[in-house]
């Protein structure tokens, strides 16, 4: 299922205005397509529902995580501390045109935010999104290297004697939490090659 079919499905269990949800869906792929996004694109959220996707009986509310999904980068900024709640705003504004209450609003939000700090949350849903999020961390090492040079074309704003400390210190950060990945599926699978991949780059830098 393509992106677009994936977004309409999930829109009309609440609402039968399809003019809307396309409205809705073309300023999704309008955003991830902007100029710049060489890693949070479309590309970003297929390969993160592809890994929801593998793990959908294990999740509580697969309808309130697609829209974290779709709209938790949909305001992405590289020189920007607050895209993150920049991009939960934006899509509390949206989700409401689709008549979904206000605790479906929340939780959205909520999960959005989370991608922020990536720590552990109380709430598993959460959880999932954030280590589907990260998933491209554990992927094989030509992959990690290419997902690496298009965050720094993303970057490119900034000089090495900018990025490269800043990069460091974010890497760094990773490695220093206990664990990664929260769930034990995703842990099992890519914690220990993130953190091997993880020291490759800060080595590198």
């Amino acid at each position: 299922m393509n992106l677009k079919e994936r977004f309409l499905r999930n829109s009309l269990l609440y609402t039968e205005d399809q003019n809307l949800i396309g409205d809705l869906w073309s300023e999704i792929e309008k955003k991830y397509t902007e100029k710049g996004r060489h890693y949070h694109n479309l590309e970003h959220l297929e390969n993160m529902f592809s890994e929801l996707d593998a793990v959908k009986d294990e999740i509580e509310n697969f309808s309130v995580l697609s829209f974290s999904v779709f709209y938790h980068d949909v305001i992405y900024d590289a020189s920007s501390k607050s895209n993150e709640e920049k991009s939960a705003e934006f899509a509390a504004v949206r989700l409401k045109k689709l008549n979904v209450d206000s605790h479906f609003v929340q939780k959205v939000s909520e999960q959005i935010i989370a991608t922020k700090s990536h720590h552990l949350s109380e709430d598993s849903d959460t959880n999932y999104l954030l280590d589907a999020d990260l998933s491209i961390l554990g992927k094989d090492s030509e992959v990690y290297f290419d997902y690496t040079k298009k965050i720094r074309k993303e970057y490119s704003i900034y000089p090495d004697l900018l990025y490269k400390p800043g990069r460091k210190k974010v890497l760094k950060h990773f490695l220093e939490q206990k664990d990664i990945f929260k769930i034990p599926i995703f842990k099992e699978k890519y914690e220990d090659v993130a953190r091997a991949n993880i020291q490759m780059e800060i080595d590198g830098l």
